[in-house]
């Protein structure tokens, strides 16, 4: 029934223009706005929806994963940009945020501005 339906993926944040200039400046995503609601256009899928939500509360789970070539490289653009990376140290996340387990891709994670938790991989 929904195998033929091109899935989006959407979550809530709590202040809409801190959301924007976040995705737009700090990540460098090209961001569309209509409708109240906002959309991170990504490289490859469907846009992802972000929308307001006055009693936004942050997911404890990671809700977007961004696949890079190098996690190295790309946690050191994004620190210099002013992104905070997570440390959790059950998963033995290094100096930088960085976990390298060889049973797992490499990965590291951060929040946007409401809190959201987003993450940066690399498969090996």
């Amino acid at each position: 029934m929904l195998n033929d339906s091109k899935a989006t993926s959407s979550f809530s944040v709590n202040d809409l223009q801190k959301a924007k200039e976040f995705y737009e400046n700090k990540l460098g995503l090209k961001v569309t706005e209509d409708n109240g609601m906002m959309r991170l256009n990504v490289n490859g899928g469907n846009p992802i929806m972000v929308y307001p939500k006055p009693d936004h509360t942050p997911a404890s789970f990671t809700v977007l994963n961004f696949p890079v070539s190098d996690v190295e490289k790309t946690v050191d653009e994004l620190t210099e940009k002013g992104v905070k990376f997570e440390q959790y140290p059950s998963f033995n996340t290094n100096a930088k945020g960085i976990v390298d387990d060889p049973r797992g891709p490499k990965i590291a994670w951060f929040k946007d501005p409401a809190g959201n938790v987003m993450a940066v991989l690399q498969e090996r």
